[in-house]
């Protein structure tokens, strides 16, 4: 039987090795998983954003969409005013949407690429360690 200086089997070694990379690999995942969780809320909230921007867009038009419509339509047709205010009122729609959808998009979650990097990183390290 092969003895480290410290009086450890070399079996006992790989035996607690084994040990550290199951807590290891284990801690990985649920860091992965912390990260997905907090992915998760911010694209929630950017959800969310897209949301306020349609019930604003439908307030804001139904409320101002008539007033603006009556003055234009004093010195405009009538039609005229109503294109004039919906288009208006449809471009400041998209904008906020284009704003919430860019909170969404940026709630990526983390890739297993990344995780795996990660995870053979510290396999690495762990090797390093025992070949000292």
């Amino acid at each position: 039987m092969v003895h480290t200086r410290e009086g450890q089997s070399t079996g006992e070694l790989v035996r607690q090795m084994s040990e550290q990379m199951s807590r290891l690999v284990r801690g990985e995942l649920r860091l992965a998983k912390m990260e997905l969780m907090e992915k998760g809320r911010h694209a929630g909230f950017g959800a969310g954003l897209v949301g306020a921007a349609g019930v604003a867009a439908l307030l804001g038009a139904a409320a101002l969409a008539a007033a603006a419509i009556l003055a234009l339509a004093l010195v405009l047709p009538g039609w005229a005013s109503a294109l004039i205010i919906g288009g208006v009122l449809l471009f400041l729609a998209l904008l906020v949407g284009v704003a919430g959808k860019q909170v969404v998009s940026s709630a990526t979650p983390p890739t297993p690429h990344r995780m795996m990097r990660s995870v053979k990183t510290d396999i690495d390290v762990v090797r390093e360690g025992v070949r000292r």
